[in-house]
């Protein structure tokens, strides 16, 4: 991937956005339609309050004003009517609804007047109004109502005086004018309310509009912005790390986007880089690996060969010095003396040991390098094996061994694990405490997560003191004099490496004091073998 391929769609961005991030997009689109929605909730709060104050100012005020005012002029309309009828056949009856009518006329006055004081703008002309149909009304009643009324003697009818009846129609003319004009500015007052309803249930359904809109034009901006700053960038990040994930550790990683982005993909630059240097270390390391590999294998072609020299060529020699000196010492004792039969046994305990150690350094080197194949070993089988090697040495020293009834069974090298008991129980022996009868003793548990076997090898001998508890596995490592215990000191470190090439370890228990506790483990069986499972579970029961 060429550098430009890289750098060349990140550059507007990253110019005019230098410390953008995904987060600070988010939150600028958040705040940005949060403001929106302050903007419209205040105008629509405003519109709303405004249509719930013309709402009630309809209904509260100027529908009731309406409805007093027709109250009102049909109160003046059964004075007329009453008074009329009273003039006219001078008769008393027609005197109650004219005073229903004056008890109605002042509970409509003082109602409408009430009213009317919250009417608003229009209050002022309705209150002129009001004020002028009350005068009307009485200068109506001074003029026609109670000048003819006062006359009227009951019972005696008579003709009324024209001219006051013609003022009387002159005024009651004049009121319903007046009552026009006030029914008209009503009217009005209502057209006015209703146009203000309107107007608000208009500029309410704009600003629910828009905000719709808003809202949709948001979302619109918010996928653009997300898919330009943030879906693009990554899926190219995506895409240049799968290359590099398939393989192409030279293909550099773009950066482009948010500032976030841009250092998620300086990141993952960064470890593409170290893993492209720890490859090619990786490599120079496995090339030198397999060099060093074929010169291994070449070491361990002449170790071979030096284990079959060692076998053959250098033990032969050593027999034949041994024969020789014991047929000097056949033929010739007569006329040797003491001394000369005491070199004798020298040399020929010398070549002795050196078979000895020949074959135990055969031994330690071939424990690994048998390539037997590993199979499932009853570990008491090949401990039944090794105390029948040993039976002349145990039998020799009356020693005693102590034993599970059963052993379980493991993953290993049959020959290995014989020789691992046989020197461990031989050790036992060897180191026997001559005031006491060797006793050596075998126990066997699993380890409390199931997956080792712990065994332990105790006898009553003289004891390993603490500080040499580590140097007895280190091969050639004696602790006694050649005279008073016979052996090569590569015994413990053939157990060691036993155990190890089978997965365990091995060490001794500083715990005990009297005697000696050698402790391994060795991994449980996991082959299918129902039977030595079974063995494997009583043994551990």
């Amino acid at each position: 991937m060429t550098e430009p391929d890289t750098a060349g769609p990140a550059a507007p961005i990253r110019h005019r956005h230098p410390r953008l991030t995904v987060r600070g997009c988010i939150l600028s689109v958040i705040a940005s339609v949060g403001v929106l929605i302050l903007v419209f909730a205040a105008v629509l709060a405003r519109e709303l309050t405004r249509t719930v104050d013309l709402s009630d100012h309809l209904r509260g005020v100027v529908q009731p004003a309406q409805l007093e005012a027709h109250r009102l002029q049909n109160a003046i309309l059964n004075q007329e009517i009453g008074a009329r009828g009273y003039i006219q056949s001078a008769d008393p009856q027609f005197l109650e609804p004219y005073e229903r009518g004056r008890a109605a006329e002042h509970d409509a006055s003082v109602t409408l007047r009430t009213l009317i004081v919250g009417a608003g703008e229009r209050a002022t002309q309705l209150l002129a109004d009001l004020d002028a149909v009350e005068a009307a009304v009485e200068q109506w009643r001074l003029r026609y109502t109670l000048p003819l009324m006062e006359t009227v003697e009951p019972g005696a009818p008579r003709a009324a005086d024209p001219d006051v009846v013609e003022a009387g129609r002159v005024s009651f003319t004049e009121l319903n004018d007046l009552f026009d004009v006030q029914n008209r500015h009503l009217d009005e007052a209502r057209a006015s309310a209703v146009a203000g309803l309107e107007e608000g249930r208009a500029v309410r359904d704009a600003v629910f509009t828009a905000m719709i809109v808003a809202f949709v034009l948001s979302a619109v901006g918010v996928a653009v912005l997300v898919q330009v700053l943030v879906v693009r960038p990554l899926t190219r990040l995506r895409d240049e790390t799968r290359d590099v994930a398939a393989g192409d550790f030279d293909r550099r990683i773009g950066r482009t986007g948010p500032s976030d982005v841009r250092a998620l993909a300086r990141d993952v630059d960064a470890m593409r880089e170290r893993l492209a240097r720890e490859l090619a270390r990786s490599t120079d390391d496995r090339r030198r690996l397999e060099s060093q590999a074929v010169e291994l294998r070449r070491s361990n072609a002449e170790l071979e060969q030096f284990a079959y020299v060692a076998s053959h060529d250098l033990q032969e020699p050593l027999r034949k010095v041994a024969s020789f000196c014991r047929l000097l010492e056949k033929r010739y004792s007569d006329e040797l003396d003491e001394r000369g039969l005491r070199y004798i046994d020298f040399a020929v305990d010398g070549a002795q040991r050196m078979q000895t150690l020949i074959n135990d350094l055969l031994a330690f080197s071939r424990v690994g390098r048998s390539g037997s194949a590993r199979t499932v070993v009853d570990l008491g089988t090949v401990l039944d094996r090794a105390v029948n090697n040993l039976s002349a040495l145990i039998d020799d020293a009356g020693a005693r061994i102590e034993r599970p009834t059963s052993l379980p069974g493991v993953v290993g090298d049959a020959t290995l694990l014989v020789m691992l008991w046989q020197n461990l129980i031989g050790n036992a022996v060897k180191f026997a405490d001559p005031a006491r009868t060797p006793v050596v003793r075998i126990e066997c548990e699993r380890s409390t997560d199931g997956r080792m076997w712990q065994l332990s090898v105790t006898d009553n001998g003289i004891g390993i003191a603490p500080e040499f508890t580590e140097k007895v596995f280190v091969i050639f490592q004696r602790l006694h004099p050649r005279e008073d215990y016979d052996g090569t000191g590569i015994g413990l470190a053939l157990c060691r490496k036993i155990v190890e090439v089978h997965g365990g370890g091995i060490g001794i228990d500083t715990d005990v004091v009297e005697g000696t506790r050698i402790r391994f483990t060795l991994p449980t069986e996991t082959g299918p073998s129902e039977a030595i499972g079974s063995a494997a579970e009583g043994a551990s029961a």
